[in-house]
């Protein structure tokens, strides 16, 4: 499997510079193919293929006096460009002709100056690891890294972004085996919420941190400073930066709560279910700043990608599932439940039950009954009465070849360093079903 490693990277004044270039030649290329293939359709010629536009847009192009300055970047930037733009077309044209799952994808858009977050990607031919710890990227130089782990294998792709806030990262793609836990004797289905953030069905709660709602105060303050600022001043781009720096504290906070409540879901049970929520959906409601605070959806993905990588089982409950409605004790549908009811007794059995612990529980049993008969989902879940079946639980970016200039898999200076599996990692991104499993690292 792949494994995404995000590192903090500190250039200096110069090689800030030379990375502005890089993304900004980087655009252009991606802006001028994109032209050509989009003037090409208009006009009802055949689709321009990349050969055509490697020639056109890079190689000839060096040539002008127009886009003379393409050649001060390395090529490998460029045409990794017009690779994402391929990957860009390829994921539209699956997504119109229903080959891609999820929700549906775009043609691919031009790129501005003023995005808030630049990148360009390298393969191994562009950039390698040094001895002194540094990472050497082409017509760059050697940039500082801060290093909270040693990657586990040689690194396939390296991709250099610039965030909102004016931070530089630096994100490898390693290719890892998995690496399973010792068996766990326990399983647990997963209730998530907005007043506890999730319930397990053994009891726990997880309580929600809600980041952003006890940032808010300063986030208003720092967003009134910028309205009151000139357009186009540099003290407007200063409060710019104050805001989008406040805005990237909530997001690491918020992936580092994620990636640790995951893990140890994850260490302490050899099986997870849960309830596959409409989150999209959930988010165009009045309790939609709550929801994208709760942040479910990265967090079911990352139990996703930790389950495969440890060797443990992991099944989604169809949404369908009336998990509050059933008694968990006797199996009896009671009616629909506002919100505001938090407990309620059985009809038939009258046992009394707490809402987010009982149908965490029903989770437990729905997610049992899918991995013991193979399913993916409920049938006809809201239609039909559940019969519960008592069974035990059972037991995106590809890496480029490696030719060229060799990297070296690991950090000098961290050999020695016990290797943290899995405690505390950050990542991007971000996701649907995809062999690139993301594990990101914010220190």
């Amino acid at each position: 499997m792949q494994l995404r490693y995000n590192y903090r990277a500190y250039p200096d004044a110069s090689q800030c510079r030379a990375l502005a270039k890089a993304f900004g030649c980087a655009r252009v290329v991606w802006n001028d193919c994109l032209r050509d293939r989009k003037e090409a359709h208009a006009a009802g010629l055949p689709y321009v293929t990349s050969g055509e536009l490697s020639r056109r847009r890079i190689t000839q192009a060096k040539r002008t006096a127009e886009r003379a300055w393409l050649a001060e970047v390395s090529a490998v930037v460029l045409q990794q460009s017009l690779r994402d733009l391929d990957a860009a077309y390829r994921n539209f044209f699956d997504s119109i002709k229903g080959k891609r799952r999820g929700r549906g994808v775009g043609p691919p858009r031009y790129k501005s100056k003023k995005d808030t977050r630049q990148s360009i990607r390298l393969n191994t031919n562009a950039f390698s690891l040094q001895e002194d710890g540094t990472v050497y990227v082409a017509k760059v130089g050697n940039l500082k890294v801060k290093w909270s782990r040693r990657l586990p294998a040689t690194p396939t792709s390296l991709t250099v972004t610039k965030d909102s806030s004016g931070r530089y990262f630096l994100s490898f793609v390693v290719d890892t085996e998995p690496a399973p836990l010792p068996e766990a004797g326990t399983d647990t289905g997963i209730d998530l919420g907005l007043s506890a953030f999730a319930v397990l069905s053994d009891g726990r709660k997880i309580a929600a941190p809600r980041f952003l709602r006890r940032a808010e105060k300063k986030l208003k303050r720092l967003q009134r400073e910028l309205s009151r600022k000139a357009r186009g001043s540099k003290n407007r781009a200063k409060a710019r930066i104050k805001v989008a720096r406040q805005h990237a504290r909530v997001a690491d906070r918020r992936r580092d709560f994620r990636h640790k409540a995951s893990t140890q879901i994850i260490r302490d049970n050899q099986a997870v279910y849960v309830e596959d929520l409409a989150v999209a959906a959930l988010g165009r409601s009045r309790l939609a700043k709550s929801v994208h605070d709760a942040g479910w959806a990265a967090f079911v993905g990352m139990l996703e990608y930790k389950a495969a990588k440890h060797g443990r089982t992991f099944a989604k409950v169809d949404r369908a599932f009336p998990s509050s409605q059933l008694c968990s004790t006797c199996g009896f549908r009671d009616s629909p439940k506002p919100l505001h009811i938090r407990k309620w007794t059985c009809g038939r059995c009258e046992a009394v039950h707490e809402r987010d612990h009982n149908a965490a529980s029903n989770v437990l049993t729905e997610g049992r009954r899918i991995v013991a008969t193979g399913r993916v989902e409920t049938p006809n879940a809201c239609r039909a009465p559940v019969r519960r079946a008592p069974v035990p639980a059972q037991r995106g970016e590809a890496g480029s070849p490696r030719k060229g200039q060799p990297t070296q898999a690991g950090i000098p200076g961290l050999q020695a360093r016990e290797h943290v599996n899995c405690g505390t990692p950050q990542p991007e991104e971000d996701e649907q079903p995809s062999p690139l499993l993301h594990h990101h690292e914010y220190r």
